[in-house]
């Protein structure tokens, strides 16, 4: 049976330096409406966009899971994704001061235990949720993911460790994740490093805020262990935040063999595929976007209200880019303004509405409805759009349910936000 989504129920905060970044940084962990997802905010960036915690947003980073929108961009989420998922909360706005999470004692126990005091609210939506139906395999050298579909309904992981270096003892861990099972066996390992690496990461710039406190250091005999096990457990935890990034509950085993943050993303991009492919009916992410013909195709509208040139990327039903190209020969400028030609604000928020349109309409459930445009909420115009501009849409789906999809929607020219918006749409019959 289908969970409901989850959120705080108050705030929680904490400070500390990042592990990698040694940087004092505060965060501030707040309760998000349904459908919002995780998303990561960078308070000392100026209009700063949020930063869903999406697979979409990741960047590689060695030893660390980094996500990046914009300007802005935070490392090192992983253990408060993994939190997220081995508690099932889906939606919350973490505010931070600085590039990195803190590290506390670089396990996820002390977040948990934040979490767990502040109270977890059930909302008026249901979660998401992917049942794998066939095998999914990643490698990256002698590194391998390997994702089979399962009876049970829930995730199970299991990680086989192989350490090189002799007199380091290698090891397997399996377990079923529940919050009982998270809390108890993978929330309290913390990260770890080879004795022999210690010299070679400091110089590389790793590590600046790791401590004896915070970091099992494998090969050191004043290192003690938490756990039996330790570090494969929290390999596991690392695996769980970086899967939290597929947006889903995932009901799957999963066999990992000396995997890490990159093998991982991989493997959240092959299950986003699969997951995408079965809920629009074949079509799947990274396409190279839609031409004008394909959206005419897609769109009632016609010369002189069509609004976007070209779909330059699209990403299931969840995103999309597309770009207007305004020219002087727009038949509006004839009278706003001729002295001073702008593009009508209006007419911008109508380019993201036509652009949600095609995003929307890719569903196949969709198919044969129309996308009409409910209610316009938060409209911010920010800047002029001129001729010889190019207006840059960006659109997102943040819900999508019994013929309602809500929709943000952002354009920019040349890096600048000129418009923005929240757009509520209803689908009927064409």
């Amino acid at each position: 049976m289908t969970r409901k989504q989850r959120t705080l129920r108050t705030a929680v905060e904490f400070s500390g330096p990042g592990l990698h970044s040694g940087q004092v940084i505060h965060a501030r962990v707040l309760p998000a409406s349904i459908d919002r997802g995780v998303e990561f905010v960078r308070t000392d960036i100026a209009g700063s966009e949020p930063i869903p915690a999406q697979i979409t947003y990741r960047e590689a980073k060695e030893r660390r899971t980094r996500l990046v929108r914009g300007n802005a961009q935070v490392d090192t989420v992983e253990h408060l994704l993994a939190v997220c998922t081995g508690l099932q909360v889906d939606n919350l706005t973490v505010e931070l001061s600085g590039p990195e999470l803190p590290g506390l004692d670089g396990s996820a126990l002390q977040m948990l235990e934040m979490f767990q005091r502040a109270g977890l609210v059930e909302q008026g939506a249901e979660a998401r949720e992917f049942k794998l139906d066939a095998p999914v395999y990643v490698r990256q050298g002698n590194a391998t993911l390997v994702a089979l579909p399962s009876d049970k309904p829930m995730l199970t992981l299991q990680y086989v460790s192989a350490f090189d270096e002799p007199g380091i003892e290698s090891g397997t861990f399996q377990l079923d994740v529940t919050p009982e099972t998270f809390e108890r066996e993978i929330a309290p390992a913390r990260t770890f490093c080879l004795a022999s690496e210690v010299e070679a990461l400091q110089k590389a710039g790793f590590g600046k805020g790791a401590t004896r406190e915070n970091t099992v250091i494998l090969g050191d005999p004043l290192s003690m262990m938490r756990l039996p096990g330790e570090p494969v457990r929290h390999k596991l935890l690392d695996l769980l935040g970086d899967l939290h990034l597929l947006g889903a509950d995932l009901h799957a085993h999963i066999i990992a063999t000396r995997s890490g943050h990159s093998t991982n993303a991989d493997l959240v991009r092959r299950l986003l595929d699969m997951m995408q492919a079965a809920e629009t009916g074949g079509l799947i992410r990274r396409e190279s976007g839609l031409d004008v013909r394909e959206i005419l195709r897609m769109l009632p509208h016609r010369y002189p209200f069509l609004l976007i040139d070209r779909v330059i990327e699209i990403d299931g039903y969840r995103r999309a880019v597309a770009i207007k190209n305004v020219t002087i020969n727009e038949p509006y400028f004839q009278g706003h303004f001729p002295a001073a030609p702008l593009m009508p604000g209006v007419l911008q928020l109508e380019a993201m509405a036509q652009l949600a349109g095609v995003l929307l309409l890719r569903k196949l459930e969709h198919s044969g409805k129309l996308a009409v445009l409910w209610s316009i909420d938060k409209v911010k115009l920010r800047g002029a759009v001129v001729p010889g501009d190019q207006l840059r849409i960006e659109v997102e789906t943040t819900r999508d349910k019994d013929q309602v999809a809500q929709v943000r929607a952002v354009g920019t020219v040349a890096g600048r936000v000129v418009c923005e918006a929240l757009l509520m749409f209803t689908m009927v019959d064409a």
